[in-house]
């Protein structure tokens, strides 16, 4: 695939520059290093290269644009910095820039039909077997199932408990442990994956003592019930594997990329929106007295207060241990502030923020200290949230929960797009986050 995606690159500028007779010349040739290299990188960081992946084509072919089209955005940035980008044809540049995702889709789309052509005529088909029901068994044959290119073909479960614990898991028994056993000697099985609860350790261990006299495949699943937890995953510590709970994504080479994204996206958007910032501090100042910027404590990255800048929107400023959070039709909001408000254009400040450290572009909306307090103690997890630099925006914004949380539910809502987001985070949803908060990110229903 890697190969694959190369020669997709390659080709794509060469057949391009071909067909609008455009010199090959070394800038051309260091455009597609550039690409190549920064393709190859982002795809390894992104997984893309991995045993092949249980997602479905649609998101295959997602993630394939969103780094690839963020590669043009860096492209078309380096040339806009160094003044270099009148040196290459726009006809030739589009062309590129549009064929290369296509025909590397078109690979992946062509090489997943193949394979789906070739188990279903039984080549290179594998058979698998479940030892025991627990709370990943379920899960693992829908997604087998649905995924005919993995060549697995799944026989059934088998475990020696009670019917009736099977039935609640809405799954057919095919037999007892030893038939299982019994079948495997005889070559019938290739894979087994054990998905006892992990409570049952001793028999665990005796199962996969028993299969150690077969050539069958182990594995061992954990129980997903540990793994629902706020989230876990897996991580390695020095060679031992461990799993964790509660952990930042942010760490070494992350850590980083996370900065430069905010420092270079935080000081283009800055000076770009500085006319309107001038323009909307005037308005402020001139339609209610007091100060233009309002600043408010709040929780940071690990819990620490920061205190997070706003074009203030009301007669008061509300920073105590307790803070009432505005409503429908509020009358401490002004009416150049409700218009703010509305539009989410008080937020602007916050770009400030971003370049001194203290927010980040995409994160958990920062609450005012006393609605943390609250909080905290009625949602379970809700500090995790804080494991990471708050943000101008976020998955939970552009999810549909901004604005005023009257119930707890909506409250939960939030905290759990942040810790999705937390879980999942990659330089690309940051992207995807950023362009749909630009799409439908600035207005909602419930702000006030």
């Amino acid at each position: 695939m890697r190969f694959l995606d190369g020669l997709c690159i390659v080709f794509g500028m060469l057949i391009s520059v071909e067909v609008y007779r455009v010199p090959l010349n070394a800038d051309y040739l260091l455009l597609v290093v550039l690409g190549l290299l920064g393709y190859l990188l982002a795809a390894e960081l992104r997984g893309m290269y991995k045993s092949w992946p249980m997602h479905g084509v649609v998101e295959e072919c997602v993630h394939i644009l969103v780094i690839w089209f963020g590669i043009d955005m860096f492209l078309l940035t380096l040339g806009f910095i160094t003044e270099t980008s009148a040196d290459f044809s726009r006809l030739v540049l589009i062309a590129w820039m549009l064929g290369t995702p296509a025909a590397i889709c078109l690979f992946r789309l062509t090489s997943r039909w193949m394979l789906v052509r070739a188990r279903g005529g039984e080549i290179s088909t594998r058979v698998v077997a479940f030892a025991g029901v627990g709370g990943a068994t379920k899960k693992m044959i829908a997604l087998i199932e649905s995924s005919p290119w993995l060549g697995l073909k799944v026989i059934g479960v088998f475990d020696d408990r009670k019917p009736v614990r099977i039935d609640e898991a809405e799954l057919r028994l095919e037999g007892d442990l030893q038939s299982l056993l019994s079948r495997a000697h005889s070559g019938e099985i290739d894979i087994v994956y054990i998905t006892l609860p992990m409570i049952a350790e001793k028999r665990i261990i005796q199962i996969i003592e028993q299969f150690a006299d077969t050539t069958v495949s182990v594995f061992v699943v954990p129980d997903l019930f540990l793994f629902s937890l706020y989230k876990a995953s897996w991580v390695s510590f020095a060679g031992i594997p461990v799993i964790s709970t509660f952990d930042s994504p942010f760490y070494g080479i992350e850590s980083w990329v996370k900065r430069l994204e905010d420092l270079v996206l935080g000081g283009l958007i800055l000076l770009m929106i500085s006319p309107l910032l001038l323009i909307i501090a005037i308005g402020v100042k001139m339609t209610s007295p007091g100060d233009v910027i309002f600043k408010q404590r709040r929780y940071g990255l690990k819990g620490d207060v920061v205190e997070v800048w706003k074009f203030r929107s009301m007669t008061v400023c509300d920073n105590g241990d307790k803070v009432v959070q505005a409503k429908k039709n509020d009358i401490r909001i002004t009416p150049f502030g409700a218009f703010l408000r509305r539009t989410s254009l008080d937020e602007l400040p916050q770009f400030i923020n971003v370049l001194q450290g203290t927010m980040s572009i995409v994160g958990p909306r920062p609450h005012a200290v006393a609605h943390n307090e609250q909080y905290r103690k009625q949602i379970r997890g809700y500090m995790l949230r804080h494991k990471v630099k708050p943000g101008i925006t976020g998955l939970a914004q552009i999810s549909g929960y901004r604005g005023e949380t009257d119930t707890l539910d909506k409250m939960q809502g939030r905290v759990d797009h942040d810790l999705e987001y937390i879980q999942n985070w990659s330089l690309w949803f940051d992207v995807k986050i950023i362009a749909k908060t630009i799409l439908v990110g600035f207005i909602g229903k419930n702000v006030h």
